[in-house]
This record gives structure tokens, sequence and C-alpha cells, in this order.
């Protein structure tokens, strides 16, 4: 990698920090939780589907660069009585120099409010909790420019929380997440390094049919399901927003599903052109698709960055990949396809 590679990457680096880094906050927050993976970023959802839930995901960014960011986890959740559920997620993410893995388990408990077991009225508590190693490669730095470079690879522990809230009404849904409330002292990157990562989440969406009712949904047309998600980080206040439509069209044996995704990041990055200082805020769309059959689901997401700085041409790759078991008749008259599959 020569030294103009180096710079543009860690200029791209520093404009698309919230996007392509996240390698000290555990699980970075993409959209495959559109491709029937919630419970990856909201612990609350652990066991409130009527399956036990396998979901496998990678990610893959500027195809052709050398290191380039990479995510792969691996997730599973189930309930273990009418009002509790319990779940696993293991994850690795590599960029540039840059490695963290890790792993937590998760409890949600259930509360239903419904007067039958037709209607959905259920309010979820879950909380997460896990063990993530950093790593920092700098054996190929050198200490030319900087002294405090020793040329090791540098490996760090930590602990960390999550805890979260989901509320489905019918066809309605919301959820709200605090990630990593509590953690412990880090130091890989410096000895002053700050800990506090504590990331907050809310989503909120609706899904809209012609016929709403309990199989119902299975004979008609389309249906469509348009939502919201907010993400705020306490340490650096950065905002970001993803607007979402998914369309679902049933079939016998299965389902098809395609949707689009815009992000926008509030707040912007100031950069050199023409010796003039500008700012360009992180934009994105997200293109996805998918299809269930039985018990098999597969699902695909491109993103594609907007703006005048760019690092690579190609966009973001990811791959969902789902097996769903152990399920049960669910009774609920509504389209909800998080809770019935």
């Amino acid at each position: 990698m020569n030294i103009f590679t180096k710079s543009l990457l860690v200029v791209i680096s520093s404009l698309f920090v919230s996007q392509i880094s996240n390698a000290q906050e555990g699980v970075a927050v993409y959209q495959d939780y559109l491709t029937d993976n919630y419970y990856l970023i909201h612990p609350s959802m652990a066991g409130i589907a009527n399956c036990a839930k396998v979901r496998l995901t990678a990610r893959q960014q500027w195809f052709g660069e050398k290191d380039a960011p990479a995510l792969q986890t691996a997730s599973f959740n189930t309930s273990i009585s009418e009002r509790s559920g319990v779940g696993f997620v293991a994850f690795n993410d590599r960029n540039g120099y840059h490695k963290q893995a890790g792993a937590k388990v998760t409890y949600a408990h259930h509360i239903t409010f419904s007067r039958s077991d037709y209607d959905l009225n259920k309010l979820s508590f879950g909380i997460s909790g896990g063990m993530v190693n950093s790593q920092l490669d700098q054996s190929e730095w050198g200490n030319e420019f900087d002294p405090s470079v020793n040329g090791n690879e540098l490996k760090y522990n930590y602990f960390n929380v999550d805890i979260g809230a989901s509320y489905h009404y019918l066809d309605f849904y919301a959820h709200a997440t605090a990630k990593n409330v509590i953690t412990s002292d880090r130091e890989i990157y410096s000895d002053i390094e700050s800990d506090n990562l504590r990331k907050y989440i809310v989503s909120a969406g609706y899904v809209f049919a012609k016929n709403r009712g309990y199989r119902s949904y299975r004979d008609q047309g389309f249906s469509w399901e348009p939502s919201v998600l907010f993400q705020y980080t306490e340490e650096t206040q950065e905002k970001m927003l993803d607007v979402n439509l998914k369309m679902y069209k049933e079939f016998a044996n299965g389902q098809f599903f395609a949707g689009i995704s815009y992000r926008t990041m509030f707040e912007g990055a100031e950069y050199m052109k023409d010796n003039e200082v500008k700012k360009q805020n992180y934009n994105s769309v997200s293109p996805l698709l998918g299809v269930k059959f039985k018990q098999i689901m597969v699902g695909y997401t491109y993103s594609h960055q907007f703006g005048e700085i760019g690092f690579a041409k190609g966009g973001f790759h990811q791959l969902t990949l789902g097996f769903n078991f152990l399920c049960k008749e669910s009774n609920y008259k509504c389209n909800c396809p998080s809770v019935n599959f």
C-alpha cells in the first residue's frame, strides 16, 4: 500500500468512522437488521418469534482493496417459555490494522397484554452481556514519525452490557436499546482512552396490508413496511438516521421481500479541495432483497455511498443466511414478520 493510498484511507476512515469502523463498540449497526435480523441490535427481540432463529451474516467493503473492512456475525435466539427468550451473538470485525472479535449472551422477558391469543400486544425487555477482544497491529507501521509506535500487535479485552425494550401492537412495533452501558477499562489506543462507548438506538415501523388477519395475508397482494432507525453516540454526539421501506409478497411455501434504506449522518467532516475548505456528510442508499422458503431465509444488501469524497468505486455487499426450527403455530391476526415467520 503506497503513501497516497494510506493517506486517502485515513481521510475516508475519518469521514465515515461511524459507518466503517465501530471497532471499539461491538457489532456495528448496518442495514442487515432489515433482513429479518432485529435481534442483532435489539436484545429485547430474543425469543419473541414463533421459531428459533439462526442468522449468519458476512459483509465486505471495497472489493479489491487490501485490508478493506469486513464483518461476520453469527446469532441464535429462541424462546424457552411463554415469557422468556435467550440468545447468543458472535462476531469478527476487521478494518485495516484494527480487529475485534467477541461474543455475548442475551436474556429477554416478554409481557403479554392481549385479551386473546389472536391479538398481538406485547412488551419485551432484554439484556446482553459479553466480552470483546480488540487488536491493533503496528508491526508494519515503523516509528519514523511517531516514537510511541512500538511495532507490536496490541491486544485488549473488555466487558460490555446492552439493555433494551420492544413493544409490539398488532402491525406496529418500536424498539429502544442502549449499547455498551457498562464497559471495562481499555487502553489499546492510548493511556487516556475514553471508556464511554454508549450508543442509543431507537427504531419503529408499521406493516400495511389490504386485509389484516391470521394467514389471510398469504392470499393477498403486497404488504408494505415503512420504518425508521435513529442512532446516537454519546461520546462523539454523532447522530444517524435510517429511513426504510420494505415490500413483502407471500406465496405458498414462503415469502419474497425487497426494500430500500436511506442513511444520513447529521455531522460531517471537513476536507480541502482547490484550496477551499469543504464539508461532506455521510449519505448512502441500500437496496435489499431476499426470499424465505420453508425454514430457510436468504437476504442480500448492497450499500452505495454518495458524495464527492470516496475511497473506492465499489460499494458494500452483505449476505444474510437464516435457518428456522422448532417453529410453533401462531394465532396472531397481524402482518408482523418479525414475530410470525
